[in-house]
């Protein structure tokens, strides 16, 4: 939950004065156009940044006052573009996501073993168990990092564009795999995403971002319509039920089309006419 957010970097105040409370156990997405302040607040949540102003509860305590692995072991992060040790493999990348779960008299066990292959398992990555994640397309590196996080087991998962680099089939695959850690655990899953129409099949709650404020927030069928679209992102576009899921789903019209629905119509007899006057 955030109360009177405000983060800034180097002075410059990128989200201002944000109140945001995320049911728990749902799907929260956070959209908006690009530089509207959707990772930053996603990194505020993280404790990435420090706020300005304002404050981040975890369990009604503000984040700050919370040790880093007790944080750890309730909130996981997958920034946007993660960075891995030169060498590592992806193996040992994923069992990094048990280290909150170590301790001076906590070493690793068989459930730890267990929760990281079924982390790959889940992530369709045992393949590349073995291989070094410099050596990785950037799908195959996006799935690992969700590997990781899935073998922290935390019970909020903050992810920022957690398909990027994934084809359409795969980006379906994360979002599903998400969306049944929700279902099944009940993990309040809380992401950025740029897809609207994705965003608007798998959240239980969206959050839509203009100019680093909240603009309107709720279910998706009560908040995204094409006056919202248009407020947030300046794009003109019809708003219909998803044929899937019958959630909204958005069919931009685009300023070309716009703007050739708005001239006159001309018929091919008329331009033939145009064009023999200006002959003579």
């Amino acid at each position: 939950m955030a109360r009177g957010l405000e983060l800034a970097y180097d002075q410059r105040t990128v989200v201002h004065g944000v109140d945001l409370a995320v049911p728990p156990g749902r799907v929260t997405v956070i959209v908006g156009a690009n530089g509207c302040g959707k990772s930053t607040l996603l990194r505020g949540l993280g404790r990435l940044l420090t706020p300005a102003a304002g404050r981040v509860e975890l369990d009604g305590r503000d984040l700050r006052s919370v040790r880093p692995r007790e944080v750890a072991a309730v909130l996981g992060l997958l920034p946007q573009q993660p960075l891995a040790p030169e060498g590592i493999t992806v193996a040992d990348l994923v069992g990094r996501g048990r280290h909150p779960h170590q301790g001076a008299f906590r070493r690793w066990s068989a459930a730890d073993s267990d929760a990281v292959a079924e982390a790959l398992a889940l992530t369709d990555t045992h393949e590349l168990a073995a291989r070094r994640v410099e050596e990785l397309s950037g799908g195959q590196r996006q799935r690992v990092w969700v590997a990781m996080m899935l073998a922290q087991d935390p019970r909020i998962m903050l992810l920022d564009e957690p398909t990027t680099y994934l084809d359409i089939a795969h980006q379906v695959d994360v979002l599903d795999l998400l969306a049944e850690l929700n279902e099944q655990r009940g993990t309040t899953v809380v992401m950025v995403l740029h897809e609207l129409n994705l965003a608007a099949r798998y959240a239980d709650h969206l959050v839509v971002m203009h100019e680093g404020r909240l603009l309107c927030e709720g279910s998706p069928a009560e908040v995204l319509d094409a006056d919202c679209v248009e407020r947030a992102f300046g794009l003109r576009a019809q708003v219909v039920p998803d044929p899937i899921t019958g959630s909204p789903m958005v069919v931009p019209v685009g300023r070309r089309a716009a703007a050739q629905a708005a001239r006159p119509a001309i018929h091919p007899g008329e331009r033939s006419e145009v064009r023999a006057t200006d002959r003579a």
